[in-house]
């Protein structure tokens, strides 16, 4: 099932864009190599007939262009994965394939043109009308690669280029285990498509052109790898007038002619213009530093839930001696600046953002699709549902790749802090004995083969994507260190040289990012767990990975479910485990154990989705809150393993592929935001969180619980106070609350309200009765919402949600905005809150942002109690 975008979103510009460049993203065309006999220079010459080629995808992958001519079924659907070859069974030329591109270009006098490649896999042959570019193997998965093509452009302009792209060696061995036999991190590629715990093996190991082609043309010289600091001293608040703040610029100059250049390099920011004179020798590349900008009064960049994600636009250019601009780079500045400290209370690492601490709400990234289909569009709707989450940073995983320019720009746009994998991962690079791998721990210690690629190609990535404000940290890799001599040149020499301004964690779990001294109690826990474990079980005091389960709704399943598949898993409380269907289990499900039973047991797949919900609303927000109330004491801050896939994944997730958000979102949304009111279970201590820059003055705390027919109880208001980046105990409720639900359960409402009487914070806990059971719920009366609903301006809707007095609440309504002729759900679609609970007599609303359809879509509202409505916009 291909999953279609309905969205235009306004997106930074991309980091850096020359005089003239332009992609090569359509037209390409492409035969497997065992059809083809000819040599490149023959195929690359335009006389060539390329008669009976098929279509290709570039950006692309073999699989994603076989996928595209209909010759494999999706792989993200059902069982179909296992009815496509896999590389290892069927050999490394089945998946090696020829790329051809016929495009139009020609150089003019003085003029140079590029030909570049940002990302191929695993290792290629570049030819261009007849000429083979590459005089060495080009190889390595994260390498740019760049070619001056000016003097093999054909004169009338007609060009054709070949490439020819290799899988890599080994693909590893599929065997179940993580990364297959582990074999595919001898290879300066991605781990996870040899299988993982979370994903099936991608057959072709993405073996294509899988990142841009591009065209650029400029003068003499060639602006490359610009780089920009900011320096914040001091301790900045995100208002008010800014003492000022430093930038440093760099940027390699090339020339690539036979005669010396001379000229100047200039930098333009916030109206002010910096100038170089530079003469570069004929066929060299230079780095050149400007002089240092000080910038006053600064608009800052601050993570989510801080501040503004402010940035500068950049432009650097390089003007010849005649006056003629020969290269111009554009970029977006984020003035901030990054620092670490040891917390001697925690025994782990505190970050802070221009002189402020900042607790770590964090979610580990794996990689947008598995198959390498990245947008612009997608990238940005996934970190968009970060920043909804009340996350501050995004940990890109070991097993996966260096992310791309565009992710990091909507990293920017939304204030994620990233932390930076570089590539390892301790289940294929030897941290633990492993039976499923074809190595033993001494040989896979030193993967990959060629270290000296490994180094090259992260001086490379490096250069990519150090001027994001959002990257915060690079990390070794996950759960090992690097080989020693590949982590010494990135600690010490490489990355001091290239960026010099963000911390270097040697792996994801390091005693230098968290004093690991709690003997059993380490990352984690995982899967499944009681609510109040989050709050009592101490874990390591930076968590780079604690997480649960993440079942979406029906729809969901329906999307890469076939019918006959959609089979309630069946959980046994003498055997604790769940009996589930193939699909279920390909698909990695792993149990919800006995967290559903106490809401009755499900009657069919849809009710197994709904209930599912309350227990990833519950799980997540227990997760943050847990962690939150001992943040500064236990915790510096955590990292949720995880909170997206790739495919089609049934775990660890906050949204689907198809990027439909479920329960897990919005519980997180709830337990991380900024200021918060929240109940702790374990001593039954109403808490606030504070995790802003603000002293929180003048606030009432209203404590009320709900029976299941709607009657309130008062238990206590206070008007309260917080100082910033806290969290304190208020109010203990336990006594009370437990006679009040003993019987049915009762729902327990906490509210922050400022003096205009407004909530500031809300949180709604539905209690189980004495027993453990949820039996009121399961016996609640029905409650009528009253639905209007009202277009605020195109793309974006208002619906207000009414539960009328005498009615019981309102439990835990799912709002979807559905298309109007299927009346299935758009996506992506953003909403300031979802399973939203209305108390009696009260009412709440929720906006709702979209991308514009033709026909109006409609609003549908169904709800634990509330029977499905669905409803026209203005009516």
């Amino acid at each position: 099932m291909l999953f279609r975008f309905f969205l235009t979103l306004l997106c930074l510009p991309v980091l850096s864009v020359a005089q003239t460049t332009y992609e090569l993203n359509s037209g390409w065309q492409c035969q497997p190599i065992a059809r083809v006999k000819d040599a490149g220079t023959v195929i690359s010459s335009p006389s060539y007939s390329l008669t009976g080629w098929q279509p290709a995808v570039v950006p692309g992958t073999v699989l994603t262009t076989m996928l595209a001519n209909k010759q494999v079924p999706d792989p993200f659907y059902g069982m179909n994965n296992k009815l496509i070859p896999d590389i290892y069974h069927i050999g490394r030329d089945y998946y090696t394939y020829w790329f051809v591109k016929e495009f139009a270009e020609k150089a003019d006098a003085g003029e140079q043109v590029w030909l570049n490649f940002r990302g191929i896999n695993y290792s290629c042959d570049v030819f261009l009308n007849g000429r083979k570019l590459n005089d060495k193997p080009y190889t390595g998965m994260f390498l740019r690669k760049s070619f001056n093509i000016t003097s093999l452009l054909a004169s009338k302009g007609t060009n054709r280029l070949a490439v020819i792209v290799y899988p890599p060696d080994p693909v590893g061995n599929p065997n179940g285990g993580q990364g297959g036999d582990g074999t595919i991190a001898r290879t300066v590629s991605h781990q996870y498509v040899a299988g993982w715990d979370w994903i099936q093996p991608i057959r072709d190991r993405n073996t294509g052109i899988w990142d841009k082609v591009t065209i650029e043309k400029t003068g003499a010289v060639q602006v490359k790898n610009p780089h920009v600091v900011t320096l914040v001293p001091g301790k900045r608040q995100p208002s008010g007038p800014q003492q000022p703040a430093t930038v440093r610029v760099s940027a390699e100059l090339e020339n690539p002619t036979a005669t010396h250049q001379t000229g100047t390099l200039t930098y333009t920011l916030d109206g002010h213009t910096l100038t170089k004179t530079v003469t570069l020798n004929a066929r060299s590349t230079t780095t050149v530093d400007l002089p240092a900008l000080t910038l006053t009064n600064p608009k800052l960049w601050w993570p989510n839930g801080y501040g503004q994600q402010h940035v500068y636009p950049m432009t650097i250019q390089f003007k010849a001696a005649n006056g003629a601009i020969s290269d111009i780079e554009q970029l977006n500045v984020g003035v901030r600046e990054i620092q670490t400290d040891w917390n001697t209370t925690t025994r782990s690492r505190q970050i802070s953002v221009n002189g402020q601490k900042v607790f770590i709400k964090g979610g580990n990234w794996i990689i947008s699709d598995a198959m390498l289909r990245f947008s612009p569009e997608r990238y940005d709707a996934e970190v968009r549902f970060h920043r909804d989450m009340n996350l501050n940073l995004v940990r890109i995983w070991g097993g996966a790749l260096s992310e791309r320019p565009e992710f990091y720009q909507a990293c920017d746009k939304y204030g994620l802090l990233v932390m930076q994998d570089f590539w390892g991962s301790g289940d294929c690079n030897g941290r633990w004995v492993d039976p499923m791998k074809k190595d033993d721990q001494w040989t896979r210690r030193q993967y990959p083969d060629d270290h000296a690629l490994f180094l090259t190609s992260a001086s490379d990535q490096i250069k990519m994507i150090r001027n994001h404000a959002s990257l915060a940290m690079w990390c070794g890799g996950n759960e090992i260190t690097l080989p020693q001599d590949i982590m010494t040149s990135l600690r010490d020499s490489i990355l001091p040289q290239l960026d010099g301004t963000r911390w270097f964690i040697d792996y994801s779990n390091s005693d230098d990012m968290s004093f690991n001294f709690l003997g059993g109690n380490g990352d984690g826990p995982y899967g499944i767990q009681p609510v109040r474990k989050f709050w009592e079980y101490r874990t390591w005091p930076f968590n780079s990975e604690v997480g649960s389960v993440g079942v979406g709704d029906y729809e969901s399943l329906e999307r890469f479910m076939p019918t006959e598949n959609r089979v309630t898993p069946l959980y046994s409380k003498e055997t604790k485990r769940a009996k589930v269907d193939s699909v279920w289990d390909y698909h990695k499900y792993i149990g919800y154990d006995g967290a559903i039973a106490p809401y009755g047991e499900p009657t069919d797949a849809r009710d197994f989705g709904k209930k599912a919900q309350l227990v990833n609303y519950d799980q997540y927000r227990a997760l943050m809150e847990g962690f939150t109330s001992h943040m500064w004491d236990w915790y510096t801050g955590t990292i949720i393993w995880k909170t997206q896939n790739p495919w089609t994944a049934l775990r660890g997730q906050m949204y689907d592929y198809y990027l439909d958000p479920n329960a897990c979102l919005y519980g997180l949304h709830n337990g991380s935001e900024p200021l918060h009111i929240m109940f702790n279970p374990v001593d039954s201590m109403v808490m606030v969180a504070n995790n802003t820059f603000t002293f929180q003055r003048d606030m009432m705390m209203v404590i009320k619980v709900y029976d299941m027919a709607g009657k309130d109880s008062t238990l206590t208001q206070v008007f309260s106070e917080i100082g910033p980046t806290l969290v304190r105990p208020y109010v203990p409720i336990g006594r009370t609350l437990s006679a009040l639900a003993r019987d049915k359960g009762a729902f327990l409402s906490l509210r922050l309200l400022d003096l205009n009487k407004k909530p500031i914070s809300e949180n709604l806990y539905w209690l189980p009765d004495a027993t453990g059971t949820y039996s009121g719920l399961q016996q609640m009366a029905r409650a009528t919402v009253k639905i209007a609903t009202r277009s605020i301006e195109k793309g974006k809707v208002e619906v207000t949600l009414t539960n009328p007095a005498g009615n019981p609440v309102a439990f835990f309504n799912r709002l979807s905005l559905l298309d109007p002729q299927t009346k299935k759900r758009l996506l992506p679609v953003f909403y300031s809150d979802n399973y939203v609970s209305v108390l009696p007599g009260e009412q709440k609303t929720v906006i709702i942002d979209y991308t514009p359809t033709p026909n109006a879509p409609l609003v549908s509202v169904e709800g634990w109690n509330v029977p499905e409505q669905t409803v026209a916009i203005g009516k």
